[in-house]
C-alpha cells in the first residue's frame, strides 16, 4: 500500500506520534514486531487502530516507517 499524503505530511505525523500517543516510535516498532504476524500492511495499521486507539494517520505512518526501516536492514 503506498502512501496517500506526502512525505512532509508523513515526516510530520511521525514527529508527533510521542505526543500524540506516550510512546516513542521505537516502542511502536516492538509493538508491531511483538504483535500478530500480520502480512498485509492495512491489517497492521487496523491492528494498531483496534488494539491501541490510534489515529488513521498515526498507526498508517508508523507502520509505513517501520517498513522502511526493516527494508534497509535488510540490504545492509
Amino acid at each position: 500500500m503506498s502512501l496517500n499524503h506526502s512525505e512532509e505530511t508523513h515526516r510530520n505525523l511521525l514527529a508527533r506520534v510521542p505526543s500524540c500517543t506516550g510512546r516513542e516510535l521505537r516502542e511502536w516498532f516492538h509493538t508491531l514486531e511483538a504483535g500478530p504476524a500480520f502480512l498485509r500492511f492495512d491489517d497492521r495499521v487496523k491492528w494498531l487502530r483496534s488494539e491501541h486507539g490510534l489515529a488513521h494517520g498515526h498507526a498508517t505512518a508508523i507502520v509505513h516507517e517501520h517498513d522502511l526501516r526493516r527494508a534497509a536492514r535488510s540490504f545492509e
